[in-house]
């Protein structure tokens, strides 16, 4: 990619968003990030100011069309979407489900997904070689016990990466995905949690288990995540297209392992 390149990062005001928009940033890129809170914009434009920012929730067609419009009024181009905005969704049997979680969940990590790459398509369009890249999940990769909603979403957003590719790779658009594993960091401390009140377990013997699915016995930092995209936007990645790139210490299995 090159230094005047525009970024467009979904959930970039926080979390592996935040780290994404630091690294592209790092580059000599221009970065625009909409998030639904307004403080976690405040605290990322305090510490990012070159970057602009819009606040939006990606479940919303209307706040989408309005994050497009800002930025074609700064900017006036598109050369890289990341799709990284989502939320973990309920921990339940199916059966349990609440839904209106589900519905949340289906919302935000698939519909919201759609919605903004509907928007970001025709401005890529413009610049061949541009590229988006979608952060999954290794639940895209697995079944998920206990978290039927998110697995949908992230297949589903596999299943999207892989036609997005093949609809746009005659325009000179590459379409990839990334699905981390367990990330260090509140939300994957907040799913441990809500995993071991669902189990009648404690905190670290979940964590535990969590270690032991991935071969090198390890969480991955946010930061694996965001230098794996800023690679996927670069000429280094210029053929790479329709992937799923797991980056994740190699997760063997989600699985049901409370059958002992």
């Amino acid at each position: 990619m090159a230094a005047q390149d525009v970024v467009l990062i979904s959930g970039g005001a926080a979390g592996i968003g935040r780290t994404i928009a630091a690294a592209f940033l790092e580059t000599g890129a221009a970065v625009h990030v909409f998030d639904t809170s307004p403080e976690h914009i405040e605290k990322f434009l305090a510490g990012h100011p070159s970057a602009t920012a819009t606040r939006a929730n990606i479940s919303d067609p209307d706040a989408v069309d309005t994050v497009f419009a800002e930025l074609r009024n700064h900017y006036g181009r598109l050369d890289v979407l990341v799709n990284n905005a989502g939320v973990a969704g309920p921990t339940a049997p199916v059966e349990d489900t609440p839904i209106d979680a589900w519905a949340e969940c289906i919302d935000v990590d698939l519909n919201g997904f759609f919605y903004v790459t509907r928007r970001a398509v025709p401005l890529l369009k413009e610049h061949p070689g541009s590229s988006i890249i979608n952060i999954a999940s290794t639940a895209a990769l697995h079944g998920y016990p206990l978290r039927s909603a998110y697995a949908a979403s992230k297949w589903a957003q596999i299943g999207l990466t892989k036609t997005w590719a093949m609809e746009l790779g005659p325009h000179g658009i590459r379409v990839n995905a990334i699905s981390p594993g367990s990330v260090e960091g509140e939300r994957i401390d907040a799913v441990i949690e809500r995993d071991a009140t669902m189990r009648g377990l404690t905190v670290d013997e979940v964590r535990d288990v969590y270690l032991r699915q991935t071969s090198m016995r390890t969480f991955i930092s946010a930061d694996d995540v965001a230098n794996m995209a800023v690679f996927l936007a670069s000429d280094g990645a210029a053929h790479v297209s329709g992937q799923v790139i797991a980056v994740d210490g190699y997760t063997e299995g989600l699985s049901n392992w409370l059958d002992k």
